[in-house]
């Protein structure tokens, strides 16, 4: 990992003022992936609202500069309507809320809850803040997964739902495309998170995730900051129903040479 370049330097690969006067709303924002990515857009100059549903991680974040958080339950379909009626802008909206559950999910009730987190709620925000994206010709970034094109049995509802999430993209970028917005996904890989601390905590976990992925070791949340950065910016204006994989090379990798 000392190879890896810091955080400020891959910001500083973009123009400083790159989002000033944006406004970009994160959902799902108060830690991981999300947190980091806010912080990317910050950075260059934009208002950052982020959003996410444990109101002890909002108080421990009430120092971070830039960074306006939100407490908002992304399977409340009302809190997502009066949400976006606050909104006077929206240029990048970035749909970050998921969960997995692991064996759970078989469960219907924990499928259900899944599905709401992590591909509802993508459906209802980007709705619900239409009006703002297309006045603004902004930008959505639904985040996907490496098991969009995997599967993984122990969590059915987390792989449905994130396939799912390749559709949506597709769907709403041709709906919306002529309203001015580019609607685009990401999929990370295996990084390292809370969510996914089970594996890289463990040892045999921790190396056959290192050996399968091409660059030879795990991501890091900043390794999405960049990814995101790029598809909100006007070098991506002609991008649009596309999903950057952002895994290391892991879902092309060879699992029997690993």
């Amino acid at each position: 990992m000392k190879d890896l370049p810091p955080a400020d330097e891959i910001v500083a690969t973009f123009r400083p003022d790159l989002f000033a006067g944006k406004h970009v709303i994160l959902a799902g924002a108060t830690s991981g992936i999300g947190l980091a990515i806010a912080r990317g857009f910050a950075a260059l100059g934009a208002e950052v609202t982020a959003t996410g549903s444990s109101a002890d991680k909002i108080a421990a974040l009430a120092e971070e500069p830039g960074i306006r958080f939100e407490r908002l339950d992304v399977r409340d379909r009302e809190a997502i309507r009066a949400f976006a009626a606050r909104q006077t802008r929206c240029d990048v909206l970035l749909n970050g809320a998921g969960i997995a559950r692991g064996g759970a999910e078989w469960e219907e009730e924990i499928w259900l809850d899944t599905m709401d987190v992590n591909l509802n709620s993508q459906f209802f925000l980007s709705v619900a803040l239409k009006p703002q994206l297309a006045a603004a010709r902004g930008a959505i970034i639904n985040i996907a997964s490496m098991l969009s094109y995997m599967a993984d049995a122990n969590v059915p509802a987390y792989t449905a739902s994130k396939t799912g999430v390749l559709g949506l993209t597709r769907a709403l970028a041709h709906k919306w495309g002529r309203d001015g917005i580019r609607v685009n996904a990401v999929a990370p890989g295996y990084h390292k998170t809370d969510m996914t601390r089970p594996i890289w905590s463990d040892p045999f976990g921790d190396k056959a995730v290192s050996t399968r992925t091409a660059v030879g070791r795990w991501g890091t949340t900043e390794d999405l900051v960049g990814p995101c950065l790029f598809l909100a910016s006007p070098a991506a204006g002609y991008v649009t129903g596309m999903c950057l994989e952002v895994d290391g090379g892991f879902v092309s990798g060879n699992p029997l040479e690993a």
